[in-house]
């Protein structure tokens, strides 16, 4: 039987890398939807940021009178989402040894009303449910993709492929699953607004921290599906998400800028813990002449170049194709 949100206890997780403001105007807007849970605290990991975020944003929380439900922690070097993640997952375990759920937020973003409590409900209501995470949009309400499926070879050719068509036939096969209205099951869930049940901590672990940046909540996701729970998008609950603010690597505005090592890192990772070197490989392969053949079309129809500079090659450095697996840290994601 579902518990009222009032007799549950959560713990929220905000990593931040230099990103003072928006850190301090997510915790304004959390301030309302605390109050709704028997037990609430709010983590702020500062992944070593080294220009006084952490002192800037333990000012605020002072100054505010939020320091009865949130505080900052230091970490000792910058290891990374899924590292601070687990920094702060750790200290609300220790604070709190019986929580029942972990919020996973985007110091990018900004909470509209209700929108935390209405994914602890869905979980209640839905005990084989471990996962779930909301819609993000822009400041206007206009709903952003949050939703996938998880990462597969057609996948990786169908992305790089770009060709309408070819899309529409095998749309089952996209990564992207569009902008659903209807609470629905799906593969992953965005980390920048995941709640995560406790018992599926308990039952795989916490984020791998072999990943710096991209692909670990992909990774944590598909770890709890083969360990029995469902992951599910639930629209009802939205947050304001600033793309790109806190990492500075997917921003909207302006030319786009050159993907940076470790995304492609944790894309190999990804593929190769979870799938093997051999299917690594071949999505590698198939994402590589997909993308020429991209380029190429592109040329000729004397499209607008868009793309990351010098992706192609960063992808072909970055691939399955010229690393070992052996390369490849061992997963970190004890308790």
């Amino acid at each position: 039987m579902s518990l009222p949100v009032t007799e549950l206890s959560l713990g929220i997780c905000i990593v931040n890398w230099r990103a003072a403001g928006l850190t301090i105007d997510c915790l304004r807007s959390l301030e309302a939807e605390v109050t709704a849970f028997r037990w609430c605290r709010v983590v702020v990991v500062d992944n070593a940021s080294g220009d006084g975020s952490a002192e800037a944003i333990a000012a605020a929380i002072d100054e505010f009178g939020w320091s009865r439900w949130a505080m900052v922690i230091q970490a000792d070097s910058n290891g990374g989402f899924a590292s601070g993640n687990n920094l702060g997952i750790r200290r609300l375990l220790s604070d709190r040894p019986d929580l029942d759920y972990v919020h996973l937020l985007n110091p990018d973003t900004v909470v509209r009303r209700g929108a935390v409590g209405i994914l602890v409900e869905f979980l209640e209501q839905h005990p084989d449910v471990g996962i779930a995470g909301g819609r993000s949009e822009d400041m206007d309400a206009t709903p952003q993709l949050c939703c996938f499926r998880f990462p597969s070879r057609l996948g990786e050719l169908l992305t790089y492929l770009r060709i309408g068509a070819v899309d529409r036939l095998l749309s089952r096969k996209l990564g992207r699953i569009g902008i659903p209205d209807q609470a629905i099951p799906i593969d992953w869930v965005s980390g920048a607004h995941m709640l995560i049940r406790r018992q599926v901590i308990d039952t795989i672990g916490l984020l791998d921290e072999g990943y710096f940046l991209y692909y670990e909540e992909t990774d944590f996701t598909l770890r709890a599906r083969r360990a029995g729970w469902s992951c599910w998008h639930v629209p009802a609950s939205r947050v304001v998400h600033f793309v790109g603010q806190s990492s500075g690597v997917t921003l909207r505005d302006g030319p786009p800028r050159r993907v940076p090592a470790y995304w492609f890192d944790s894309r190999r990772r990804y593929f190769v813990l979870n799938h093997g070197q051999g299917y690594a490989m071949a999505a590698d392969m198939l994402a590589i002449g997909a993308y020429a053949i991209w380029r190429l079309r592109r040329w000729l129809q004397g499209k607008p170049d868009q793309d990351p500079p010098n992706f192609l090659r960063d992808f072909v450095r970055g691939s399955a194709l010229r690393n070992r697996p052996d390369t490849l840290a061992p997963r970190q994601s004890t308790l």
